[in-house]
């Protein structure tokens, strides 16, 4: 089935022209493409069919996502929601939740941005402050969220927030739905080194949530997001985002001895990392959480990408201005593809508390 999907991507891509650019999934938004995905089935294609997906594995999305990636092709607008919002709700949502949201994500009718780092949590998520308290059937939350890629685009807002002061700071948080039109909701931009609008800080002053939008069980939030962060860590995302610039630089003739031999030593690592995030995703289809290998996905995945900036380097001088613009974007992303998702040291961590 995976080649029969990646043959239909690499068709859907013939059939809607887009520029390409280096970390596509983050940074290039175009929401009438995403809709056209989810017309043609290609979106949430590991989701089940009574749910608007496709009914297939997280292998056959790994085939999905890694063709789009490598073509550099626009992919923001419904990226957070598709990659991660569903499968959570999948995971733990109810039936109602997971009916309410699931379907329309599919079709990129819903967007989502993640609200999980703070000021003074970062990829120490614990120690979060947002809180959000009972009010009747429903809660209140408070709190400021920031590095919001597309909030200030999206409909909707994955929170992670306290509901409970525990002896355990991982103990008493909760994963939450906010509709990002809700009163009390302020969005303020964060420009980038090249003055792009991706990313936003949300101050939420108590807004209101219903109280179906809970996901999973009140007080277990911290046990829920280490699984979902598998979703965010482990996939291809990783260490492609900067791969429309080394298939640029080679389409362009560009590669000198010397880049030849250190292309070999790419191409080796690349067909790891591949290999890595296909068992990743054979753990995700068993039912599992592969919560290191993600981290080491993650980690290994941001070097390869720097490694590729640096391997471009030396031949930008010769190359034409659309290539060049390629470099800019790899290298401008590159700070915040090391800390997105968790910080290297924190990965680190992670890895060696396991072994």
């Amino acid at each position: 089935m995976t080649e029969d999907l990646r043959r239909r991507v690499r068709d859907f891509l013939a059939a809607h022209p887009f520029t390409p650019r280096c970390d596509s999934w983050a940074g290039s938004y175009d929401l009438d493409f995403s809709r056209e995905l989810g017309k043609a089935g290609l979106l949430a294609v590991s989701w089940p069919e009574r749910l608007g997906g496709g009914g297939g594995t997280a292998v056959d999305r790994l085939a999905v996502t890694e063709e789009l990636l490598r073509a550099g092709a626009p992919l923001a607008a419904h990226w957070v929601g598709e990659r991660q919002i569903g499968p959570t709700l999948l995971r733990h949502g109810s039936p109602e939740l997971q009916e309410e949201f699931c379907p329309p994500l599919a079709r990129a009718e819903y967007t989502f941005a993640l609200g999980m780092s703070e000021p003074d949590a970062g990829s120490d998520l614990a120690s979060l402050r947002t809180s959000a308290v009972r009010d009747g059937d429903g809660w209140r939350i408070t709190g400021r969220k920031i590095w919001t890629s597309g909030a200030h685009r999206a409909s909707h807002l994955y929170v992670l927030a306290r509901t409970s002061r525990e002896a355990d700071r991982h103990d008493g948080l909760t994963e939450f739905v906010v509709a990002l039109d809700s009163p009390g909701i302020t969005v303020t931009p964060i420009l980038d080194l090249r003055g792009e609008h991706h990313f936003n800080e949300v101050v939420l002053d108590e807004v209101a949530v219903p109280g179906r939008w809970a996901i999973g069980r009140v007080g277990e939030g911290w046990r829920q997001v280490v699984g979902q962060l598998a979703f965010e860590r482990g996939g291809p995302e990783r260490f492609l985002s900067t791969y429309p610039l080394l298939s640029a630089v080679l389409a362009a003739g560009l590669v000198d001895d010397t880049a030849r031999r250190e292309l070999r030593a790419l191409a080796a690592r690349l067909q790891i990392l591949r290999a890595w995030v296909l068992e990743t995703a054979q753990v995700l289809d068993a039912g599992g959480s592969p919560v290191v290998p993600a981290a080491t996905s993650k980690y290994l995945g941001h070097e390869f990408e720097l490694s590729v900036i640096d391997w471009a380097r030396p031949l930008m001088p010769r190359a034409a201005p659309e290539v060049r613009a390629l470099y800019d974007q790899a290298l401008a992303a590159a700070p915040a593809s090391g800390l997105r998702g968790g910080a290297a040291p924190v990965m680190l961590s992670m890895i060696a508390r396991d072994n």
